[in-house]
């Protein structure tokens, strides 16, 4: 039996990961921070499906919280064989609006969220004779969006911190990898107005937005590939390449 733990699991991308390892026939934790209702209809939706998947609750940026969540997962589960960082927040003002909280924030989620993970999951799959960790990153950590800094920072900081820690496990058989999603379908765009889509849509080299199960398909593949460590695996529809 593998094991999964996706954070951020319970909406959008991270929704569609957590089905698609669910579909494998992983046991499958779906980690979420506030919206208990959303957390508990996805649950629900998985269940009808026949599947069974567990809620966590913790912030990830936070240490003692996912310090609590990787104990519970690791009083029912013994080894944890995936680890998907999907939680993550996007963040739109031009820099001079951009407050150090607004800034600390962004990479207590995007980026210390992963590392408080990744630490946490280590020993565990080292013991267990290997793993894989797959950090989500962005499109605009490779190549920067404007009037969002702070969150191509940290998305491009993300993507330096999962090519360091693959050379780091790569002797202990742990796979650490990257997805960029370009435009994907989500609610994460839902402040761009029709027009803005439009445009965006007419950059995309396929012609259409990505779907969330473009990116959990990426996210199983690296997850299974054994000899494929370090990469940013781009899933934009060959936007902004």
């Amino acid at each position: 039996m593998k094991t999964a733990l996706i954070t951020g699991g319970t909406k959008g991308i991270g929704k569609a990961v957590a089905l698609a390892f669910l579909q494998r026939g992983y046991e499958v934790v779906l980690n979420y921070h506030c919206d208990e209702d959303a957390a508990l209809a996805t649950q629900d939706e998985f269940n009808m499906q026949g599947f069974c998947p567990i809620l966590m609750k913790a912030d990830v940026s936070d240490e003692l919280q996912v310090r609590d969540m990787f104990r519970e997962f690791f009083g029912i589960y013994e080894k944890l064989d995936v680890l998907v960082n999907n939680a993550g927040i996007s963040f739109i003002k031009v820099i001079q609006e951009t407050s150090p909280k607004d800034w600390d924030r962004i990479f207590g989620v995007n980026v210390k969220g992963a590392y408080l993970c990744s630490r946490e999951a280590v020993d565990k799959m080292i013991c267990a004779g290997g793993g894989s960790i797959i950090n989500v990153a962005s499109v605009w950590g490779e190549v920067g969006a404007s009037c969002e800094v702070a969150y191509s920072a940290s998305k491009g900081a993300l993507i330096a911190f999962t090519k360091a820690l693959a050379k780091e496990l790569a002797p202990s058989d742990i796979t650490v990898n990257c997805v960029s999603p370009g435009v994907i379908d989500t609610r994460m765009n839902g402040h761009l107005t029709e027009e803005e889509m439009e445009e965006l849509i007419s950059a995309i080299p396929v012609g259409r937005l990505g779907k969330p199960e473009d990116v959990a398909g990426a996210c199983v593949y690296l997850a299974e590939s054994g000899y494929v460590t370090g990469e940013v695996l781009s899933v934009g529809g060959g936007f902004c390449k």
